[in-house]
């Protein structure tokens, strides 16, 4: 009864419309599987989307909204440029990871000097550097060995796990920590500490990073010669290089963006609310930060606002797990819904649905 037809232009409506309806199809479905669990299906909703904003405790909620939403951001913003010139970096966490453990141990490595002006900046760029460095493995094999960046960056990832668990109980454990995995805790050197600029709001230096990321990603995509090469890129690679454009040298620049964007999320992560260098770091931002980036439709603007949605089901999913008993998988589950209904809705952008005639159905 029905078919597909292309566009001949993908749609301007649907390029906008398709992550709004996805986020009401994840929760219809989202809805159902609270239902399937025994859970009411409009309280898990209710204590997932609204408690952590409005909620009796949200003033407590609210900072950890913006602290979860800051490394996405970040990291989804590196991915944006990789993603719009067909660049596919997948192994953002692992970048991530590496970042975090570059910086922390910079910073151990002056404990306990007192010199925050000079200390914590070589901490950000060294967390940085981890990052980039990390992307430029894969970069640099896709560039001149011709490899697959999907299949090296993710492989890298597992790299990187095994690493900071190694650290945890080697080379930056705690001496004074009797014994227990773990680095010493950042927090407590001031030099390398990474506090929230007004107590209680939340806001460190890292979601300040991720608000300026924003800015630079909107001015240098659509005021740059280096956006318009990425978007011709991603667009048609043969008029791309008609035009000029070395490929080789973009995919090393998009990489390194995307690494030290990743590295200094972890960076961030590690001097602040994490604090410590553990087996159990923080992770899976990098992966999250994939359904970021494409929700946000790979636009700055898109992505901050993608970044506080998705941090808001981590923060809403931790309500629902410890007062409804929601299991932790389930809000997984969630966000996975989410990639794909904007993969399923993402069909439209490119093709309009239409009735067969009974003519030439017959």
């Amino acid at each position: 009864m029905f078919k597909l037809e292309k566009r001949p232009q993908p749609s301007k409506v649907w390029t906008f419309g398709a992550p709004i309806l996805a986020v009401v199809l994840t929760i219809i479905l989202g809805m159902g599987l609270f239902a399937i669990l025994g859970k009411d299906p409009i309280l898990a909703t209710k204590v997932i989307f609204w408690d952590p904003l409005f909620g009796e405790f949200a003033d407590l909620d609210r900072p950890d909204v913006i602290k979860k939403a800051a490394p996405l951001i970040l990291i989804a913003i590196g991915l944006s440029f990789g993603f719009r010139a067909g660049i596919w970096n997948i192994g953002a966490e692992g970048q991530y990871i590496i970042g975090a453990i570059t910086g922390a141990a910079l910073a151990l490595s002056f404990y306990p000097m007192e010199a925050r002006w000079l200390i914590f900046p070589l901490t950000i760029l060294f967390g940085a550097l981890g990052g980039l460095v990390w992307a430029m493995i894969p970069a640099l094999l896709r560039v001149y060995f011709k490899t697959n960046e999907i299949l090296v960056s993710l492989m890298l990832v597992y790299v990187a796990e095994v690493l900071i668990k190694a650290m945890a109980i080697g080379a930056l454990r705690d001496p004074d920590g009797f014994g227990m995995p773990g680095s010493r805790d950042l927090r407590r050197f001031a030099s390398a500490a990474n506090p929230d600029l007004i107590t209680g709001s939340g806001i460190h230096l890292g979601v300040v990073a991720a608000l300026l990321s924003v800015v630079a990603a909107y001015i240098a995509l659509t005021r740059h010669q280096f956006g318009f090469d990425v978007r011709l890129a991603g667009q048609s690679p043969r008029a791309a290089a008609f035009s000029g454009v070395n490929p080789s040298r973009l995919i090393l620049v998009c990489m390194a963006i995307s690494g030290a964007l990743a590295g200094l999320a972890g960076v961030f992560e590690v001097t602040g609310p994490s604090g410590k260098i553990l087996g159990s770091f923080p992770t899976y931002y990098g992966f999250t930060a994939i359904i970021v980036a494409f929700l946000g439709r790979l636009h700055p603007v898109g992505i901050l606002l993608a970044g506080i949605l998705l941090a808001l089901t981590y923060i809403g999913g931790n309500l629902a797990e410890q007062s409804l008993g929601l299991p932790a998988a389930a809000i997984k589950c969630f966000q996975g819904l989410l990639l794909f209904s904007l993969l399923g809705v993402d069909l439209l952008t490119n093709y309009r649905i239409k009735l067969r005639s009974k003519g030439k159905a017959q």
